[in-house]
């Protein structure tokens, strides 16, 4: 009980601080070098405004799509002291073959090409 009183007074006095500092900082006016779209001191060359390409994102797809489902292997050797190793072991085969048929179409489809 003590604990989640705890955390209950902790979560108010973070939020109350965190409303606070929002509406003091909310009041300081920034000066043209903030609002600038560079930061760093250099006058832009170009437009900020250039479309990227579609490959960029569909990489940046797969590359997540293959992370996340890499990171259900994660808890295989915690997996393995079940009562049955073979069906672990069997469903693990079987996310293992479906990445790779799934990196295997992705290549001979071209998703992995940078230049077309």
């Amino acid at each position: 009980m003590n604990m989640i009183l705890f955390m209950m007074a902790l979560s108010l006095t973070l939020s109350i601080t965190l409303t606070l500092l929002n509406f003091w900082l909310a009041q300081m006016t920034p000066d043209s070098e903030k609002l600038s779209p560079y930061e760093c001191g250099f006058d832009p060359l170009g437009s900020a405004r250039l479309p990227f390409s579609i490959r960029f994102f569909l990489v940046a797809i797969l590359f997540l799509l293959f992370d996340l489902e890499i990171a259900l292997l994660l808890p295989l050797p915690w997996a393995t002291q079940l009562q049955t190793p073979t069906t672990t072991l069997t469903w693990t085969s079987t996310l293992i073959l479906l990445l790779t048929l799934g990196l295997a179409y992705e290549w001979t489809q071209g998703g992995l090409e940078w230049a077309e």
